[in-house]
């Protein structure tokens, strides 16, 4: 049975990029649901451009993951946990006193009327049936934003992003180089990026690729320039990240390294324009080495996937 609209109602999801884009459909179907009410994100502020473009959204309240309590959000009709299973996320939920939360159930979190949990779900998946348990209309294609309003700081380009949260998830820099040198022999114009503390790593692709100078924009792209970048190239190659998730938002033609996590769990919509390498080997994503499963996808893999991305369908 859908919620009664409230006047205003706060959702949870203070993670990363790629887990704002996973939730886009589900935020989209709370908008649709609640017409009328003030709908208010928290999530780390970094993500406000992208989370008020997505069109779901009014406000962003500055949380992140590591959920201590919230800023004062005022009266909350619903509080709704697009962060995760519980039962911290729904304790500091019910710590705003709502008058109804929206959640997976928990007892541990004294919560039982959601949905259960399961944990083989497609990230995109679950939290589109979270909200249909409490009546929303969640379509898990509505993952489509529109271009940033901004140019592209590199117009047409591919673009290789070497980074990754964990080094279990983080292809080996001589491959990306092998990837952009050829593509750079192929004609394109390649640039690389890294974000906060990925400059030495998108250096070192630049190094071994041959690339200039001028084509290394780690430290250069916050996040809505990164966006219209995305939005913009010709192509993304990159690994299990948040640029990955840019990159289906977009629409934008990708070849995405998957490892350890599967992409049945992480991976984009079925679609032609995204190409997605898997060795098939699951493991933990947050380990201190490139899984073992990841480094079974060669250079030359990569390389013949980008080449097809970037040839016409016709």
């Amino acid at each position: 049975m859908a919620v009664t609209a409230p006047r205003r109602a706060l959702v949870l999801r203070a993670l990363g990029l790629g887990d704002l884009l996973t939730a886009v459909p589900a935020l989209r179907a709370l908008r649709r649901g609640m017409p009328g009410a003030r709908i208010t994100l928290a999530a780390p502020p970094a993500l406000a451009p992208l989370a008020l473009a997505t069109g779901a959204v009014d406000d962003v309240l500055p949380a992140d993951s590591g959920l201590g309590p919230l800023p004062p959000a005022g009266p909350v009709g619903a509080a709704v946990n697009l962060h995760g299973r519980g039962p911290q996320s729904h304790r500091l939920l019910a710590a705003l006193h709502p008058a109804r939360l929206l959640a997976f159930a928990h007892t541990g979190a004294l919560h039982t009327d959601g949905p259960d949990w399961d944990p083989g779900e497609h990230e995109v998946a679950r939290w589109c049936r979270l909200v249909r348990a409490y009546g929303f209309d969640a379509d898990p294609d509505d993952l489509d934003l529109a271009p940033p309003p901004i140019a592209s700081p590199a117009p047409g380009a591919v673009v290789v992003h070497p980074g990754a949260a964990f080094p279990a998830r983080r292809w080996p820099a001589e491959r990306f180089a092998t990837v952009a040198a050829a593509l750079r022999a192929g004609g394109e114009r390649v640039v690389v990026t890294g974000g906060p503390g990925e400059a030495a790593l998108a250096h070192e692709v630049v190094e071994l690729a041959g690339l200039d100078a001028s084509d290394d924009l780690s430290g250069r792209t916050h996040l809505p320039q990164l966006a219209a970048l995305v939005a913009g190239a010709r192509l993304v190659v990159c690994g299990d990240t948040g640029v990955a998730h840019l990159a289906t938002a977009f629409r934008t033609p990708s070849v995405l390294l998957f490892g350890p996590t599967p992409p049945a769990r992480w991976g984009p919509p079925d679609r032609a324009e995204h190409r997605v390498l898997w060795a098939g080997r699951s493991g933990d994503p947050h380990g201190g080495e490139p899984h073992p499963g990841l480094l079974e996808i060669s250079a030359d893999q990569a390389v013949e996937a980008a080449g097809k991305a970037l040839t016409p369908h016709v």
